[in-house]
């Protein structure tokens, strides 16, 4: 079973992708200091699963806070993922080895499909995992109706 990260064709993604991301890759950092570069937490990685019940996103996010997520629902069907990792402070004192943790604001916007019920999202983070939760609206199958032949 092969599980799909990121579809360029998946009509309900508004991700962009950005071919110049990361590039140059600078591999002369300073390691005593921050890099300004590290403030690009814009890749916070998002599985999105349908069941027969809802749509579930669940975002790992990894020393986050849940007062520092927002969860909305924009243009009445868009789902926006949003917040901000805050930067650790540099002390004076401090060595920096290496920095690989990244920092600063991201944002993810899914569409949502036409059964979902934009006024019924639930969120819960948990462990630094944060799920959505959006209902799905219940498909009606059309009732058959029989018709009386005459004749």
């Amino acid at each position: 079973m092969s599980i799909v990260r990121s579809n360029i064709f998946d009509p309900f993604s508004l991700d962009v992708w950005d071919p110049f991301q990361g590039f140059p890759f600078n591999t002369n950092r300073s390691l005593t200091t921050f890099d300004n570069d590290t403030s690009t937490f814009v890749n916070a990685r998002i599985d999105w699963k349908e069941t027969p019940e809802a749509h579930v996103f669940k975002a790992d996010l990894p020393g986050v806070k849940k007062e520092e997520v927002k969860v909305e629902v924009e243009e009445g069907n868009v789902l926006k993922i949003s917040g901000e990792r805050s930067k650790e402070k540099e002390e004076k004192n401090d060595k920096w080895h290496r920095v690989e943790r990244s920092s600063g604001q991201f944002m993810r916007r899914f569409r949502l499909p036409e059964n979902a019920k934009v006024d019924q999202v639930k969120a819960a983070m948990e462990n630094g995992v944060l799920t959505v939760t959006v209902p799905k609206e219940d498909v009606k199958k059309p009732e058959a109706k029989a018709i009386e032949i005459s004749g």
